[in-house]
């Protein structure tokens, strides 16, 4: 049984990490800080945690701690994710990685620096991902020319309403850090687009060069609260990512183009569509509906990477850095009206199809 520790007790902590670890036998959470003492209290009781603390450095002190989760807010994990590894416990990082590429570049040093522990770096992928990259690998789709993902909502205050809902709080007692752009470390790039990038990354692999433009549409905040990245691939293929806090009716798509058809998300299904002709235009597709098997639930997966001593195959450190280089290419592309190139050396990239 490998007892975990989570720092933060946000929305996250309690919509996402603790319900999951609770479903996965061999992983108990044992230890949980925050800021707020009654979120901490009513956490406990609820997934029956022994022990809460109200500062994460306090935590990292317990001395039957064997991995620790970072759920903090995004300015702080870098830091709180070096402390985790300098303690020699194995580490689960929140997205996006970290703010800064020399924050990443820290991280994967430490990391590599300590092969033993393993380092889980959401995000996690859907079963639509796995399905995809299978049949890719297979041809399905003859050779990649293109990919569009888009990863949106309504914004902070759309998710810190049902936060505050979870923890029978009234609405919107949050203080909305992420619309600080003193100190949120970016906008709605760094907090959603990461999902639609992360996608493309794992299907198409290695990104070359990034062209961006970002706008503030909405929101109350001089960071951008929509973006829209054009990712120029190593073999050729372009690609669109697009990411926003001004769809409340919320966006997850993803498409890929290739010589011989495309797989297009469906909700949880895949639909595999081919030519019905390739010699007449207007010929009408073919279209198979494709059901994926499940996706691992992510803390399993980490579980069963520490057990087998071995670092993530998707969701890995090496790739969390090459995403966090390609946002932060996008943020100087917007800025400079340029395209921006991405220099991860090819370590740094997913395992082949």
């Amino acid at each position: 049984m490998l007892n975990i520790g989570i720092l933060g007790a946000g929305g996250i902590a309690a919509l996402s990490h603790l319900p999951e670890i609770a479903e996965v036998p061999g992983l108990r959470v044992t230890h949980i800080c925050g800021r707020r003492e009654g979120r901490l209290r009513l956490l406990c009781e609820r997934f029956a945690v022994p022990r809460y603390s109200t500062s994460w450095r306090d935590l990292l002190e317990d001395p039957a701690l064997d991995a620790v989760i970072v759920a903090l807010p995004h300015p702080l994990h870098a830091e709180a994710g070096l402390a985790v590894l300098e303690r020699g416990l194995h580490l689960f990082m929140q997205k996006p990685l970290c703010t800064t590429l020399a924050e990443a570049d820290q991280l994967l040093a430490a990391s590599e620096a300590r092969p033993q522990q393993v380092v889980y770096c959401r995000p996690s992928f859907s079963a639509v991902v796995y399905a995809m990259r299978r049949l890719l690998a297979a041809g399905a789709i003859g050779t990649i020319s293109g990919a569009l993902a888009r990863h949106s909502h309504g914004g902070p205050e759309v998710y810190y309403a049902e936060v505050s809902d979870s923890f029978d709080e009234p609405r919107m007692t949050e203080d909305l850090w992420f619309y600080d752009a003193d100190n949120a470390g970016g906008g709605a790039l760094i907090d959603m687009g990461v999902y639609a990038i992360a996608n493309i990354v794992a299907l198409l692999g290695e990104v070359e060069a990034v062209s961006a433009r970002m706008s503030t549409v909405a929101k109350p905040t001089a960071l951008e609260d929509s973006a829209t990245l054009i990712l120029e691939m190593a073999d050729g293929a372009l690609a669109t990512a697009e990411t926003g806090w001004c769809d409340p009716a919320r966006s997850s798509y993803l498409r890929v183009h290739g010589t011989a058809g495309k797989l297009q998300q469906v909700g949880d299904e895949i639909a595999y569509i081919r030519p019905g002709s390739y010699e007449r235009e207007w010929a009408t597709p073919i279209t198979e509906t494709i059901s994926p098997p499940a996706a691992p639930n992510q803390h399993g997966e980490w579980l069963r990477c520490i057990k087998r001593g071995e670092q993530p195959a998707l969701s890995n450190l090496w790739t969390a850095r090459h995403i966090m280089e390609i946002m932060l290419a996008a943020v100087e592309s917007n800025q400079q009206g340029r395209r921006v190139a991405v220099h991860s050396q090819p370590r740094a990239l997913l395992p082949a199809l």
